[in-house]
């Protein structure tokens, strides 16, 4: 049986089948390869100048400090040194995505890590009640700010700013001018100054490197079940091994005593960590698998085009600045377990610009529409390296801040650059 086809008709055919045949072919590493170079010398450079830059801190301050900065007691300083900084970066993260700001986070983390802790001290509450209601003044401080932004339609600048002033009031209000809330629980002091069990530790490693390779396989498999264009398989396996060689050495290392004194033995990875990595894969899993995460990225890229595809967007603004504020909190919380107190100036001075400046860092675009939850994690590392490194050279304080400040331009600017590369080859 033949069907005819007008010969216009049939022109058309053939237009759109040589505009699909790319998702068609055989997609061999050579080809994978070429794809990726492509999107890069567009401009979609993604986490890789984070990682470079990272690489290159190691290495310099490798060569400098030889002695000490690869040793294991200065990794599980480091760890715990990044682990407020990357939590807040996590939850500005959302918020950069749609091109807004939130300059009130660092101080938000202030007020909810001050109320946890007057909770436990003045109210005898226990740690869960405290973290709880910690928890919850965050979420409320996010809810008035999404709709101060989306309803009342006043700009986040103004908002966040005005409670990037308030909030630290409140924090005075509740600890006092030169006061101090010391922190004493055992569960939340563990947090950034205890370690998990060795084996606990390796037996986590090795589930989520077994876990990692299960989605990634899976994700292929479907895709080719599908006949839907993916990596092939060898690429899809080499960063399975990639991932997990570095969650086992990690692990490795982490595990060594790295007790100054052989009468004590200091070992284990530092509680905090694996609840970096429980919120970064709930994170990732929200923004790239789920259509709340979709509409989040559309908004970002164009919130009219958006609106007319039927997304609530004046949900999705309130829900980022809720997440971004619920991380705050929990910033707020890893902060005042590694000080093991609460101070007035808690969540303030640099505290919102290394939270934003390790999301961008790390490869988040201010522009809006472009980030992942990894970012916050990269930018973190980065930004403690080089306090880590520049405190183990004995450098003074103002070098820090012109280095840190410098490094953020630069990723400022790759971004910017980036952008536009990406807007003249139409990407």
């Amino acid at each position: 049986m033949s069907t005819n086809i007008p010969e216009g008709k049939e022109a058309a055919v053939k237009l759109a089948d040589s505009d699909f045949a790319a998702d068609r072919r055989e997609h061999d590493v050579r080809a994978a390869v070429g794809d990726y170079w492509s999107r890069v010398r567009s401009g979609d450079l993604g986490a890789v100048p984070a990682i470079l830059g990272l690489a290159g801190l190691v290495v310099l301050f490798t060569a400098l400090r030889p002695e000490t900065f690869l040793s294991t007691g200065n990794i599980a300083n480091l760890s715990t040194q990044a682990l407020p900084v990357t939590i807040l970066a996590m939850g500005l993260v959302f918020v950069l995505l749609l091109g807004e700001i939130d300059l009130s986070a660092g101080v938000a983390s202030g007020v909810c890590a001050a109320v946890m802790a007057k909770l436990m001290v003045d109210a005898g509450q226990p740690w869960y009640v405290a973290v709880i209601t910690a928890i919850g003044v965050g979420i409320v401080i996010g809810t008035a700010i999404g709709w101060l932004v989306s309803v009342v339609r006043i700009p986040s600048f103004v908002v966040t700013l005005a409670l990037f002033l308030g909030l630290q009031g409140i924090t005075l209000r509740l600890i006092g001018d030169g006061g101090t809330v010391p922190v004493r629980d055992d569960v939340i002091v563990a947090l950034a100054n205890k370690n998990m069990p060795v084996w606990l530790g390796w037996t986590l490693a090795v589930l989520c490197a077994a876990g990692y390779a299960a989605t990634q396989l899976w994700r292929w498999r479907r895709q080719r079940e599908r006949g839907l264009v993916g990596r092939p398989l060898v690429l899809v396996a080499g960063q399975v091994a990639v991932i997990a060689a570095a969650l086992l050495v990690a692990t490795y290392v982490l595990s060594l005593d790295r007790a100054p004194s052989p009468l004590i033995v200091i070992s284990g990875i530092p509680w905090g960590v694996p609840l970096v990595g429980v919120l970064l894969i709930i994170c990732t899993f929200v923004l790239g698998r789920t259509p709340y995460g979709r509409h989040v990225y559309a908004v970002g890229g164009n919130a009219e085009a958006a609106r007319r595809a039927g997304i609530n967007v004046t949900r999705i603004r309130m829900s980022v600045f809720m997440i971004a504020s619920t991380f705050a909190a929990l910033s707020g919380i890893a902060a005042a377990s590694r000080l093991n107190s609460i101070t007035p100036d808690a969540g303030g001075g640099t505290t919102l610009l290394l939270g934003v400046g390790a999301a961008v860092i790390g490869g988040t675009s201010l522009f809006g529409g472009k980030g992942k939850a990894r970012d916050a994690v990269l930018g973190g590392l980065v930004i403690a390296t080089i306090d880590n490194g520049l405190g183990l050279l004995g450098a003074k304080a103002y070098a820090n801040f012109l280095i840190t400040g410098g490094v953020l331009l630069f990723a400022a600017s790759i971004d910017a650059l980036a952008r536009r590369r990406r807007a003249a080859t139409g990407r």
